[in-house]
């Protein structure tokens, strides 16, 4: 499909009335509300579908974090004329509003002030509802954003404690958009403005009260999954569910599906076909104006901006497949790089920005590293459905190789008025090892330029069990690593450490793993590191799955699972400096002692 731009977009997408007027409109085409204050920059997905829409000729207003309690903001903009288009905002709304030991945040750095309390608890269900409460019978509502993708299926929902069913049932909604979107979007909006059937669309959720027409052509190879009362009623039959639904998420292979949830049909149509580096490269370098909304700005400081106003997204998806992590349901295993061209274009832009004072802040993806990896096998055939790029070793299909991403630095230092570029998404660092000719230098460039004292790594555990249950490297290959590090460091002159991130509480892991982590971090790292998390359950992953059934879902093998909220804090305790486990203690008996 062809983005490319139809008409000027104005400086921002109107959130009023008066913005509406002035641009000579009498109504939006499509309005889009998000759980997230309105940051116009190609890090937040609905600015993005925002600027893709209004490129291709549609008029879009938008709505951000409109007030749940009263009309006053869900109607500003009145009536679209094509539909309304719902995200939570970047991050499911019950992991924005929510710790993983379940206290409610108080802070959020997506809203005015830094205060949590705009973004309400499933917040794409509430906002859909407002629409109803206040338009009867209005035009299509459509989901999209990361929550829908997440919550498109039956699924687990920790805060519940129970299997819930799609969200586009819960929503009473038309359409859900999962992944990325900005082709289905746009052809949706095309589809719906002609007043033709979207049925067929790639990249959509509908509800059907019948089954899908199987006679049809785009259905005829489409695949039943379980009903959600089948999988609400037996564990193993959730398991073989979401192995189906996992195993088609691979647009060049997967198929139609669709799954009972009450009389009706969730119907889930394949996958959007992959970006073209081409296209990705129009997207990223739309007229942002890389700012909050002046209206929003008037609200308090948005701290989300300082990060990531000036930095670059690289590429986009994943061939890690952490069991933990939700990008192979949202953004896919197909990593689409950027050409160097548009990085280098779209950074010297930054230069002429009145605020840019010289810092990139980041240049990477969901792994930095993977800038320019290509499997040729992955891009005719799809993913292979019984073995992974990277777990429990490297592909010899995926080629590691650096050298496009050490040009692009390269090229990104010499941009006059940049004084510094850093790398602060993550890196794998058995891709570096793997990397015999590249991974050294490419080592030595980062340390050298692109990081500020502390090169992050994320081992996530010492013991090997539990890495196979998250599906990362085993301990051999962080060791190896850091041997490697010392070596490369050993020829710089600034002072350069290794940071780590661990995960407590990950299914398997028992109080006594995370005291064999504690005795490797003291013994073999020489430190206990700071940045140690509970694992949260998130919607559609394979380590919810094993939270969920207490089962590994490849082998069967029965799991420890730790769901004791005070236990999973004990677990990350084991791994604080005595000195801090003292405070806590003597602060908990404090207050035991004033009550």
């Amino acid at each position: 499909m062809n983005l490319c731009i139809k008409n000027s977009a104005p400086a921002f997408l109107p959130v009023s009335r008066k913005e509406m007027e002035h641009l000579g409109w009498d109504k939006a085409d499509i309005i889009l509300v998000s759980g997230d204050t309105y940051i116009d920059t190609p890090h937040i997905g609905i600015s993005v579908i925002g600027r893709v829409l209004s490129d291709a000729g549609f008029r879009v207003g938008m709505i951000s974090q409109p007030d749940v309690q009263s009309g006053r903001d869900i109607t500003a903009l009145g009536e679209p004329a094509l539909f309304w288009g719902v995200s939570a905002g970047c991050t499911d709304s019950m992991i924005a509003n929510f710790t993983a030991s379940g206290k409610r945040r108080r802070n959020d750095d997506m809203t005015p002030g830094g205060q949590n309390i705009r973004r309400p608890d499933r917040a794409i269900i509430v906002y859909a509802n407002l629409i109803r409460q206040y338009f009867k019978n209005t035009c299509p509502i459509v989901l999209g954003g990361i929550e829908a993708s997440l919550r498109r299926i039956s699924h687990y929902d920790a805060w519940s404690d129970a299997l819930r069913r799609s969200v586009l049932f819960d929503a009473k909604a038309d359409v859900l958009v999962y992944g990325m979107g900005e082709k289905t979007v746009v052809e949706l909006a095309e589809r719906i403005r002609r007043k033709k059937d979207i049925r067929s669309l790639r990249g959509i959720c509908y509800i059907s009260r019948g089954l899908p027409e199987l006679s049809v052509d785009f259905f005829r190879d489409g695949m039943e999954l379980p009903s959600h009362a089948e999988v609400c009623k037996s564990r193993e039959t959730f398991v073989r569910m979401f192995r189906i639904f996992y195993d088609n998420t691979d647009p060049l292979t997967a198929r139609p599906l669709y799954q009972k949830q009450d009389s009706r049909y969730l119907v889930q149509n394949p996958p959007a076909l992959p970006l073209s580096a081409k296209e990705l490269d129009r997207i990223y370098e739309l007229p942002y104006t890389r700012d909050v909304h002046p209206l929003d700005k008037q609200k308090g400081q948005v701290k989300a901006l300082e990060t990531i106003r000036f930095s670059l997204t690289t590429h986009r998806g994943c061939y890690g497949e952490c069991r933990f992590c939700a990008i192979t349901v949202h953004q896919g295993r197909h990593v689409i790089s950027r050409s160097r061209e548009s990085l280098l274009r779209e950074a010297a832009s930054f230069t002429k920005h009145p605020d840019f004072k010289g810092i990139i802040s980041d240049a990477g993806g969901p792994t930095a590293n993977m800038y320019g990896a290509d499997c040729a096998r992955k891009k005719k055939e799809g993913a292979c459905l019984h073995k992974h790029c990277l777990f429990p070793s490297i592909c010899k299909h995926l080629p590691a190789d650096h050298g496009k991403q050490i040009q692009l630095l390269r090229e990104l230092r010499r941009i006059p008025k940049v004084r510094k570029v850093f790398i602060a998404s993550g890196i794998r660092y058995d891709l570096i090892l793997a990397d015999n000719k590249q991974g050294e230098k490419y080592l030595e460039e980062i340390l050298r330029h692109h990081v500020s004292g502390q090169l992050k790594i994320a081992p996530e555990h010492s013991e090997d069990h539990i890495l196979r249950h998250m599906g990362k490297p085993g301990q051999e290959s962080l060791n190896a690593f850091m041997k490697f590090f010392a070596k490369v460091k050993g020829r710089i002159s600034q002072k350069i450490f290794l940071t780590y991130y661990l995960m407590a509480a990950h299914p398997g892991s028992a109080m006594e793993d995370m005291r064999k982590l504690r005795e490797f971090c003291l013994g073999k790292l020489h430190l206990l590191p700071e940045q140690v998390q509970i694992f949260t359950p998130s919607p559609c992953t394979w380590s919810t799955v094993m939270y969920y059934t207490e089962r590994e879902p490849f082998t069967g093998e029965k799991l420890f699972v730790e769901k004791n909220i005070g236990k999973k804090q004990k677990q990350k305790a084991v791994m604080m400096p005595q000195k801090h486990m003292k405070k806590r203690r003597e602060k908990k008996n404090k207050g035991s002692r004033e009550r």
